[in-house]
């Protein structure tokens, strides 16, 4: 199992980091040492003193796919969660201005929480779903996957041309505007429409 990463998926989040807007995907990826699962909690790693949280839909993949075509993609997942996308944001901006890969920023251990995932035949249009994060009962991030820059279906394929997709594999497809810095004692509880999906705690 891998997970892809996308960057830069809503464009209100790519201003607010001073980012330019992309005309393709932008990609990343982490290692499946990164997973947190079952809400445990998240302990902020002593090599970073700014580590952000980034709300992202999820997608499961259902079978293997290489050069999948946009107009078949929607069949490679059946399933979608909630994830956050823990960042090293100092890490990262120190590589950045370097022009050094951001790996370290991104693939650290248990920098990928991820929910329970829901058929995605629960939801009748994947481009009609609202998403929240609450750090301690106040409302962080606010989502809709209608303000996607590149649908589902696009990453799929995109991403399909360069690496194969096999089932199991986990898409992140973004975040939107209001990423922030997480502190220990922080609870983070996540929504997908009215389902909350994670409920877990910094130390």
């Amino acid at each position: 199992m891998k997970i892809i990463a996308i960057g830069r998926n809503y464009a209100a989040h790519a201003k607010e980091l001073n980012n330019a807007v992309p005309t393709k995907p932008i990609i990343f990826l982490k290692p499946d040492t990164a997973v947190l699962k079952d809400n445990k909690p998240f302990y902020i790693p002593d090599f970073s003193s700014d580590i952000h949280y980034e709300l992202e839909v999820v997608l499961k993949i259902c079978k293997e796919g290489k050069h999948i075509a946009e107009k078949f993609a929607a069949n490679y997942y059946d399933e979608i969660g909630l994830g956050i996308d823990f960042t090293a944001r100092d890490i990262q901006s120190e590589h950045k201005e370097k022009g050094l890969p951001w790996e370290l920023a991104k693939a650290f251990d248990n920098s990928a929480a991820i929910s329970n995932f829901l058929p995605k035949s629960a939801y009748p249009n994947m481009y009609d779903l609202k998403f929240e994060l609450q750090i301690n009962k106040e409302t962080r991030q606010k989502g809709h996957t209608a303000n996607l820059l590149f649908s589902f279906e696009k990453i799929i394929s995109f991403v399909s041309q360069y690496i194969t997709l096999k089932k199991g594999d986990l898409i992140f497809t973004g975040t939107p505007e209001g990423v922030g810095q997480v502190k220990q004692g922080d609870q983070l509880e996540c929504w997908l429409e009215d389902k909350q999906l994670l409920n877990f705690n910094i130390k």
